[in-house]
């Protein structure tokens, strides 16, 4: 039986109606700032999001001494109220519309509280703004079809969305009409920070509609026509001075385009580029030019807001990857992360060993912009052993390095070998690097071996270590054991052949305390011996946090096992994944770890029941 509301609750939301009305609306706010504070606290929260942002926007400065703010900002030379209880209501009313997407953002750095995290949250400006997104897209439903040939503007937003904000009377009673996109663009385009464009809503009409924003993010995807290109210019330049994310995915970019697109972000008076992050991902680009748009170069080279640049899944060649490099070699920007994954650039750096062909590190100057690289991810780039032989002369430039990912490449043992000197040597320098991903290299269990023998005396030791989807076997077990002596944080073995007899020789040479956080063991094979493994590994990794055993075969007597070693655990554990072990079932199993709870949530993530006919594979 529906709860029946109460007659404060009534007379709460008849307010928040009358709000709106323009013959009452003006009056009836006057009176409200002057009820005590109680009720002006116990109204915000019954009123629609149209009727709380008349609210706050006309609420006169005296008031705000009587009720609650602890952040006001201005926008538009207006004043505004962003926190208080203005800011519990908008958050609550950003929570009922959008649960999902408020779960996602409220996804808290607990080490830095929540209460200082929830303070620099402005839900108003997050409301507004993912209402105008989805309004956009509304918009962009419309604007593909290939029967529209209006105004970008004139396209009618659907009740559904015009209901949410509060607005329910005729269209035709009012003076705004809500139901066009340049009503919401008009009214909300102010708080605009991150939007997300399709190629057919990038016009010159679109830079009038938002021309009261001042954007920091844009997202666009399937930008291919001149049409679409000069629209986007247009409005790069409006927001070239406050823009520092800029993202492309799905277009065609011809020079002509990226030079186009580099000089529409160039801050003309002061010639410089605003921009810190520049990502083109799956989008058709020259693949092997003679040389790079001269746009781009310019923006590579004197962008010195630069932080982040991606050029991922483009199918690029290594004439491309080599100019960015060089380019970025003598540049002044303060570049952190490089991501050239998922692209074709074997040889890429050919005969680059003989630019460097010392150890000593070069001057400041020559590669600066690579002086504060931390993050290289070559993932995915069909690299081979003589690749990475040059790379290691390439790394030198890159002293600050602390994340290297060659996962995906086929470098083999001799790849490995090749970058041992550089390990060492780093570690010499006491080099930051502290992440190493080499997930399917086709490396041995020979190449693996001699890895982790060096990488166990590293003066400074490493955090992370992929060495996932290598067909490595059961012998690796024992150098892996030995590598657990270290300070490793996070490790994957995902994938590389354990079986029942590797976790069994983990087991053996497993030391008695295991610094890690987070361990990958799945696809292994292990059956039973994963779960004794699992066992004797919770009961000397006191901080471990995170296990992934999924998919290893195991049966069903492997539960009581894996129950107590979640007994004999320290605690910490968040999450425990035994997913795609086809004996073990949510429905059946669950029950037996109800107790084990990390937040209100089962820490130990069962497979689905499985079809009567699904075969019995640990296969994924």
């Amino acid at each position: 039986m529906a709860e029946v509301p109460s007659l404060m609750s009534l007379c709460m939301k008849k307010v928040g109606k009358d709000i709106l009305r323009d013959d009452l609306g003006n009056d009836l706010s006057s009176a409200i700032y002057e009820l005590p504070s109680d009720l002006f606290d116990g109204l915000l929260m019954y009123l629609p999001p149209l009727a709380l942002q008349k609210l706050q926007e006309e609420m006169p400065l005296r008031c705000w001494n009587g009720h609650e703010s602890t952040n006001i900002c201005f926008r538009n030379g207006r004043k505004r109220g962003s926190c208080g209880n203005f800011n519990t209501a908008w958050k609550a009313l950003f929570k009922s519309r959008w649960p999902d997407l408020a779960r996602k953002i409220q996804r808290v750095d607990w080490s830095a509280g929540v209460a200082k995290y929830e303070s620099i949250i402005d839900w108003q400006q997050m409301y507004w703004e993912t209402h105008l997104q989805n309004c956009i897209d509304e918009a962009a439903e419309i604007a593909v079809l290939p029967s529209f040939d209006g105004c970008l503007g004139e396209i009618e937003i659907p009740d559904t969305i015009i209901k949410c904000i509060g607005y329910k009377g005729h269209r035709s009673h009012s003076t705004c009409d809500y139901s066009k996109l340049s009503y919401h663009c008009e009214q909300f385009g102010s708080y605009a920070r991150c939007l997300k464009l399709q190629n057919m809503l990038c016009l010159a009409e679109t830079s009038h509609l938002l021309r009261k924003s001042r954007l920091q993010q844009l997202v666009l995807r399937w930008i291919k026509s001149t049409e679409h290109m000069d629209g986007l210019c247009q409005l790069l330049q409006q927001n070239n001075e406050t823009l520092s994310s800029l993202e492309f995915i799905f277009c065609n970019l011809s020079s002509a385009s990226l030079n186009a697109i580099c000089d529409s972000l160039r801050v003309k008076d002061m010639q410089t580029y605003r921009v810190q992050h520049f990502s083109i991902t799956n989008t058709v680009l020259e693949r092997n030019p003679v040389s790079l748009p001269h746009g781009l170069v310019s923006f590579l080279s004197s962008g010195r807001s630069l932080c982040s640049l991606k050029f991922s899944d483009n199918r690029l060649g290594k004439n491309f990857a080599k100019l960015v490099f060089n380019t970025l070699l003598d540049a002044s920007s303060r570049l952190s992360t490089l991501n050239l994954a998922d692209n074709n650039i074997t040889g890429w750096l050919f005969n680059f060993n003989q630019r460097s062909s010392t150890w000593p590190l070069p001057s400041f100057g020559l590669g600066k912009s690579l002086q504060l690289l931390r993050v290289l991810n070559l993932r995915g780039n069909n690299l081979c052993k003589d690749d990475a032989d040059n790379l290691k002369y390439a790394l030198i430039y890159m002293p600050n390095l602390e994340i290297l990912d060659l996962s995906d490449n086929h470098i083999e043992d001799d790849g490995i070998s090749s970058l041992i000197p550089y390990f060492v040597e780093a570690s010499e320098r006491h080099s930051p690097l502290a992440d190493l991903s080499l997930g399917d290299c086709d490396l041995s269990c020979n190449g693996v071996t001699q890895l982790l023998d060096v990488l166990s005396t590293l003066k400074n030791p490493l955090h992370s270590l992929s060495i996932a989807h290598n067909e490595l076997g059961s012998q690796a077990a024992g150098p892996l054991g030995k590598f657990l002596r270290t300070v490793i944080r996070v490790l994957n073995v995902e994938d590389i052949g354990l079986g029942s007899s590797g976790f069994l020789k983990l087991q053996e040479d497993m030391p008695e305390e295991v610094k890690l956080v987070s361990i990958n063991i799945s696809k292994n094979r292990g059956r039973l011996e994963t779960a004794n493994f699992l066992l004797k590994l919770m009961s000397k990794a006191p901080e471990l946090v995170v296990v992934n055993a999924a998919y290893n075969f195991m049966p069903v007597e492997s539960l009581t096992v894996v129950h107590s070693s979640l007994k004999v655990g320290k605690g910490k554990l968040e999450r425990l994944d035994l997913r795609g072990n086809a004996q073990f079932c949510q429905s059946a199993h669950a029950p037996l770890f109800d107790e084990f709870q990390h937040r209100g949530r089962p820490i130990v993530i069962l497979p689905p029941l499985p079809a009567a006919d699904e075969p019995y594979d640990d296969d994924p």
